[in-house]
């Protein structure tokens, strides 16, 4: 069902929560390389349909492939943030997010994603538009560096990191994964076992770059909006910041409106919009033993409820 460069994680529990209505209207938020989309429309009957969505060129190609194919598919080129712009408030069964970047983007040394292969350093999801990150490191003063990449990576050294990015550029531009890994892991002083010392400031700088929270903030809103009544949204994420913004999400709608104690308020008043669906999931063994990227995936569920 996926492409052969590419496993979707969580792949069989996520279609499941998602798609409760073969006839329905569902959109994958984060096209990749299709492996979700696919099995979506593996589910849905012949006058349902699906819309995927994607930043990145490369992905695109994929999904104008598959919408040739298969008539219940269409894909737009953009950031899920833009939802609204596409679909009509409360005509959706179902969103789908798998966020982050996918295994191609992390593999190919060209997109700048990976501290692991040299490349250009680019890590833009959507290589047609804004600044790449040798560009913004480039001009970035060491605050807003080490901003980033603590705010973003989570990184405890990340006023060390960025000193050491502004000395070094001013010796040669920083412009391939090689050198910034450099940089960063002979500033790192306490490496983590099983982690390389470059991992949460790359994750950092790539979330700054492609403005990942802000659109997963803008596109949770929408999705509420867009779902109608008794429709899913399913989300995986793969970092603590990701979860952490969808399970406050499910959790504030799902509550409603918080008012002071002791007001004679009924609970139907209080606009709860969400149902969380089950607790979180997380990859299997078998899924794991396969897959090692799968180990961070969280996926969460909440149908709407009005």
């Amino acid at each position: 069902m996926t492409a052969p460069e590419h496993y979707s994680v969580l792949l069989e529990e996520s279609v499941a929560a998602l798609v409760n209505n073969p006839s329905g209207r569902y959109v994958d938020g984060t096209f990749g390389r299709g492996g979700h989309s696919r099995a979506v429309l593996s589910r849905l009957a012949a006058d349902g349909s699906l819309m995927g969505i994607d930043k990145d060129p490369q992905a695109i190609a994929v999904a104008q492939a598959l919408a040739e194919q298969d008539a219940r598919f269409s894909i737009r080129h953009g950031s899920f943030a833009q939802l609204l712009e596409w679909v009509a408030p409360g005509s959706l069964d179902g969103v789908l997010l798998d966020l982050g970047v996918s295994s191609p983007q992390l593999d190919q040394a060209e997109r700048g994603f990976s501290f692991m292969n040299d490349g250009p350093l680019d890590m833009r999801m959507d290589t047609t538009r804004g600044q790449s990150a040798a560009d913004w490191l480039a001009t970035a003063d060491a605050e807003d560096i080490a901003f980033v990449l603590k705010e973003f990576g989570e990184e405890r050294f990340a006023k060390r990191m960025a000193g050491a990015i502004v000395r070094e550029r001013e010796v040669a531009p920083i412009v391939t994964t090689g050198r910034l890994s450099k940089i960063i892991t002979e500033a790192n002083p306490a490496w983590e076992k099983g982690k390389h010392p470059a991992t949460r400031a790359f994750q950092g700088i790539r979330i700054f770059i492609n403005s990942e929270l802000e659109d997963l903030e803008r596109v949770l809103n929408a999705a509420l909006d867009a779902l109608q009544v008794g429709g899913r949204l399913v989300v995986i994420s793969f970092h603590s910041l990701e979860d952490r913004l969808v399970k406050r999400f499910i959790r504030n709608h799902e509550r409603g409106q918080q008012l002071p104690k002791g007001l004679p308020v009924m609970d139907k008043d209080l606009n709860k919009r969400l149902k969380s669906l089950g607790k979180a999931v997380k990859a299997g063994a078998q899924e794991l033993a396969e897959n090692q990227r799968s180990r961070s995936a969280v996926m969460r569920c909440a149908e709407k409820l009005a």
